[in-house]
């Protein structure tokens, strides 16, 4: 019962392949999983980054900004003709900063994570417009560039590694060292937290940088992909982000919650997305349904949506649980 309690969210998404696969035959091939695990691999690598900021009782909005605003200043290095590693460089270090602006107004200005990342999704936002005069940009051609988004090793599409790689290295951070172990603590009392000796602080700030920089590295990807930026790019991944770590199993109120629950519920939008698209259904009517699969998942989070659930389950059972 217990390894069913922990692996929720792999259950979850193994029964809503297999339901799709009944529907859809053309889901079940090859080449759709790896297409699947390309169009995640962004919305994975925020996610990783939002798991890390809920697991400390925060939440971030500005992601899709911090991304949009990356991704244009890289395009806009590439389209004057700079190196590729200078403009990856550079988006990395305008995500790992506007993380910083966002740690340290949380952490030492004691704003509410959920009242500062607004204010500076909005701002990160604007400054992408002001930036690109409200235009695309064509970040022109470059081999190196177009590798992170477009290149294969082994016949694996380049993302999905970079995915896995990501996972491996949140994995280890959250399970075997120190900074791990502080993240969950943060979360899970802070008050407890600081008495004990940690910086809550600092490591706070930490965790809005890392933040920061892994939405630059999705920036990264989806620049590559399309050669080039949208002022417009990342509006609404900051939905699809908490949606894959409330639907893994992190806990909005911090403190509860891993990586691998969140690869799963990241897989579980993929693939919801993915099944969406094959059945012809409308955009419109997507965003609808991720909004449902949040409040679900939240719903499940706290202890009257259990209630209900288990309820749900009893008379569908016919017996109680």
């Amino acid at each position: 019962m217990d390894i069913l309690k922990r692996n929720k969210p792999f259950i979850g998404l193994l029964l809503l392949c297999v339901a799709i696969a009944f529907v859809s035959p053309d889901f079940r091939t090859t080449g759709n999983f790896l297409i699947i695990l390309r169009q995640t691999s962004i919305n994975f690598i925020i996610a990783l980054g939002m798991t890390l900021v809920i697991l400390t009782g925060g939440i971030d909005l500005s992601v899709g900004s911090i991304l949009a605003f990356s991704s244009a200043v890289s395009a806009w290095l590439l389209a004057s003709g700079y190196h590729a590693g200078l403009a990856i460089c550079a988006a990395l270090l305008i995500g790992a900063a506007c993380g910083l602006i966002n740690g340290i107004f949380i952490s030492y200005g004691k704003l509410q994570p959920f009242i500062m990342t607004l204010v500076s999704m909005t701002i990160f936002r604007g400054l992408t417009l002001v930036f690109t005069d409200g235009r695309p940009i064509n970040a022109g051609e470059n081999l190196t560039f177009e590798f992170v988004g477009n290149g294969y090793i082994f016949g694996i599409p380049f993302p999905i590694i970079l995915m896995i790689f990501l996972f491996a290295l949140a994995y280890y951070l959250l399970n075997w060292t120190r900074f791990g172990r502080y993240i969950y603590a943060i979360g899970g009392n802070e008050d407890a937290s600081r008495l004990a000796g940690i910086n809550v602080e600092i490591n706070k700030t930490a965790v809005y940088i890392a933040c920061g920089i892994l939405s630059a590295i999705a920036g990264i990807i989806l620049t590559s992909r399309l050669a080039g930026a949208q002022p417009t790019a990342g509006t609404g991944y900051e939905l699809d982000a908490i949606a894959a770590a409330v639907v893994g199993g992190t806990s909005l109120a911090g403190g509860i919650g891993n990586i691998q629950g969140t690869f799963a519920g990241a897989l579980i939008i993929g693939v919801l997305s993915n099944a969406l698209n094959l059945l012809k259904v409308s955009s419109y009517y997507q965003t609808i349904v991720k909004g449902l699969v949040i409040l679900i998942a939240v719903l499940i989070d706290q202890p009257f949506g259990r209630k209900i659930v288990m309820t749900l389950l009893q008379k569908i059972k016919g017996r109680k649980l």
